[in-house]
């Protein structure tokens, strides 16, 4: 376990607009098809794995990625706030692999997350591992992910996060999905949690998502108990 070091920190911002001022410069470094994307965006509620990381409360959203040139490679930060600990912004670091094989898009990735500001004696960082496998066919598609951390922030230590998703392309704007997923921890409640929605993109760069999301560990705190969110994400 990395232990949080405030010395090393940036204010999100910052760190997100030397991005920005970095991607121009290892564009050209990397090829000229190599490209940086941005994200930013909002919801009424922070839910990661059918649980709120933000009290029940919105919160907001924002990533840079850097992508290899023939789209297999990716890495860079993001950010999101939170509520947990005492911290109200947690950033991470990822770095991913894309391969394709059999028909199948491969999506494996590490990342480093960090939540600022804490509590004393709060652990604040953790690492995340996460693999996807997912295939399409006509205008349906399945994924499975695996997601592993042997030491996640607060008082979770490892855990393993399950989840198989369908989704269905109505049109080349509307999709709707669904997903069910198991969570087993050390140090927090295992739960069941599963999610239903669609996704509509307004233009090329704006969407909006609107999802159910509930779990079976509504006796455990407000952050298992169901939730209908609504998020728009601006990509460019």
């Amino acid at each position: 376990m990395i232990r949080n070091t405030r010395a090393a920190r940036l204010p999100v911002p910052l760190a997100v607009a030397l991005a920005a001022l970095a991607a121009p410069a290892l564009a050209k470094t990397s090829g000229p098809s190599s490209d940086w994307g941005f994200e930013l965006g909002a919801g009424t509620d922070n839910r990661s794995k059918a649980a709120s990381k933000s009290g029940n409360d919105g919160y907001v959203f924002g990533a840079a990625t850097w992508e290899s040139a023939d789209g297999r490679f990716y890495a860079g930060p993001g950010f999101e706030t939170i509520q947990a600990g005492g911290s109200r912004f947690e950033t991470e670091l990822v770095a991913g692999y894309r391969p394709e094989a059999w028909g199948y898009a491969f999506d494996l990735s590490l990342a480093y997350k960090n939540r600022w500001d804490v509590d004393p004696g709060y652990d604040a960082d953790g690492w995340e591992l996460t693999g996807d496998i997912s295939r399409a066919v006509g205008p349906a598609e399945a994924r499975l992910q695996v997601q592993y951390s042997p030491d996640a922030a607060g008082s979770t230590r490892s855990f393993t996060w399950v989840e198989a998703q369908l989704a269905w392309a109505f049109s080349p704007r509307l999709e709707g999905s669904a997903a069910v997923g198991r969570r087993e921890q050390d140090g927090a409640p295992d739960y069941t949690g599963w999610n239903a929605g669609v996704t509509y993109a307004l233009t090329d760069a704006l969407a909006l998502d609107l999802r159910y999301h509930d779990t079976d560990a509504h006796t455990f705190g407000e952050q298992y108990e169901k939730a209908l969110v609504a998020e728009v994400a601006y990509a460019f």
